[in-house]
């Protein structure tokens, strides 16, 4: 089945988790075959990477089978942090029954009221939410808690050395509620944060909550039918009483990495072309900068005088800078949203028109549907896709978290 299968040279590299570079260091050595096409155009072939684990996984993944597993009884869950509903979605379409959503931002309690009015959104500061009369009631909690510096003045590095932090309110709500299962998701850096001193009091806090901590894992979005290179570190803690009798399996990659190319074009991802929608406009002087920057391109591919002009003080810094002046690639996928599409630092301009990525862009670039609506102005728009977990990775966790349920139900 994959034994034409091209892999880019930048697929293969993302795949692997390595720089350009690196992979510059293989194609030298000759560590795996690389081939280029009449245009020049680098790639390798997907059934002589076989041996190599990420591919191999990739290649023989359980994809389509894990598409078919539904839920045994009606699952009951409650999500904090909830955002725009990136995550709570895909939730949602792997067979959770949300009982309640909590967020404090006004425009994305609209989002969520709006797209599924059958919903609880509570709005309002999670300090003052009590969870008390949902104890025993509810198989999940979830939540994407923003990750502030802890305090570690206790020095039992425990629940008391959370206070002050959203991750308390978290396991606050973990204490009152008791579900089988509560899934944490974070930003990649979260696991070395303080030289691994903020996750090690993270997992002292799931210990005394009485719950055991499957190995936290980096998924990388790329492999779950997400057309963007983002990363976010998953935790998956199971009730002590449940948790010797079950294994939770991390879900497959799909068998091949989505592109740009994918997510604005009618393909596999969506139906037709992406709508069109609002967008941020670039000013006249900078617009004629990102005229000149090719596909995939950025600010080193401007002329030497362009380049200076627009770096201005960060041209002799030390970093490659690859954000600024950057024009993404239909061939493959986005680099990360951001809160806000022209930030100088994190350019993400359309691949073939001189302009940042419009809302439904965006949208889809987060696999969000294109029926899902987003309440607020430009900017809130923005932000709130760019802060949302992607909905196919939320599908595929929310699928092996089923699975696992589903487990649990049959002991």
């Amino acid at each position: 089945m994959y034994a034409s299968t091209r892999i880019s040279e930048s697929a293969f590299a993302d795949i692997m988790g390595v720089s350009k570079r690196t992979l510059n260091t293989w194609k030298a050595n000759g560590k795996y075959k690389y081939y280029q096409d009449i245009d020049g155009i680098g790639y390798f072939l997907m059934h002589e990477l076989i041996d190599v684990p990420e591919i191999k996984e990739m290649a023989e993944s359980s994809w389509d089978i894990e598409m078919q597993i539904k839920p045994l009884r009606p699952y009951t869950s409650i999500e904090l942090f909830a955002g725009a509903g990136g995550l709570a979605l895909g939730m949602d379409m792997a067979g959770f029954n949300h009982v309640m959503l909590n967020k404090w931002n006004a425009d994305a309690c609209q989002t969520l009221r709006y797209n599924k009015p059958d919903w609880n959104v509570v709005e309002g500061d999670i300090h003052n939410i009590s969870f008390s009369h949902y104890q025993n009631k509810v198989d999940l909690l979830t939540g994407g808690f923003p990750c502030q510096a802890f305090s570690y003045a206790g020095n039992k590095g425990g629940f008391e050395d959370t206070r002050g932090t959203l991750f308390f309110e978290l396991a606050r709500a973990v204490k009152e509620i008791n579900p089988k299962v509560f899934l944490c998701e974070n930003v990649r850096g979260l696991a070395t944060h303080d030289n691994g001193r903020t996750l090690k009091v993270i997992r002292n806090t799931i210990a005394e909550l009485g719950y055991s901590l499957v190995e936290p894992r980096v998924l990388q979005t790329i492999k779950y039918q997400v057309p963007q290179k983002r990363e976010r570190l998953i935790m998956v803690a199971i009730r002590n009483d449940i948790a010797d009798k079950v294994t939770f399996k991390w879900p497959a990659p799909y068998h091949r990495i989505m592109t740009l190319r994918d997510a604005l074009y009618a393909g596999e991802l969506y139906d037709t072309d992406v709508p069109k929608s609002d967008g941020q406009k670039y000013p006249e002087k900078k617009r004629r900068v990102m005229e000149m920057v090719p596909m995939g391109g950025y600010w080193r591919d401007l002329p030497p005088a362009i380049q200076k002009e627009y770096m201005a003080g960060s041209y002799a810094l030390e970093g490659g800078k690859t954000g600024m002046a950057r024009r993404l690639s239909l061939d493959e996928p986005s680099l990360t949203l951001t809160c806000a599409p022209a930030q100088k630092q994190t350019e993400r301009c359309h691949p073939l028109e001189t302009r940042p990525l419009t809302v439904r862009e965006y949208a889809r670039i987060q696999t969000f549907p294109d029926k899902w609506q987003f309440a607020g102005n430009l900017t809130s728009q923005y932000k709130q896709i760019g802060n949302a977990v992607p909905v196919n990775l939320a599908y595929a966790i929310g699928r092996a978290l089923i699975r696992l349920f589903n487990d649990i139900e049959l002991i």
